[in-house]
């Protein structure tokens, strides 16, 4: 494969990337209704500690772990957002 080839990959993968999130997000809107409903707060710090463990034992690399987490600290926060937006 050459380079354009990779970069068709890539571009594929960003694409899976992005439905993954979407549907990541769908889930947290519901969440965010029912913790809504219940008048749950939506931070769980626990929880938020639980999934960046559970990330960082599920990765294989080649990034490294602290990688990972940030990654996820990113889509954790932005998830946060969206849940209050969805439970206001």
């Amino acid at each position: 494969m050459d380079i354009s080839d990779w970069r068709e990959r890539i571009d594929e993968v960003d694409a899976k990337l992005v439905d993954l999130l979407s549907d990541r997000s769908g889930c947290v809107m519901e969440i965010g209704k029912i913790k809504s409903r219940r008048q749950v707060a939506v931070r769980d710090p626990r929880r938020e500690e639980r999934i960046l463990e559970r990330i960082v034992h599920h990765n294989k690399g080649p990034l490294a772990d602290e990688a990972v987490a940030r990654i996820f600290e990113a889509i954790i926060h932005e998830c946060i957002r969206l849940e209050e937006q969805s439970s206001g």
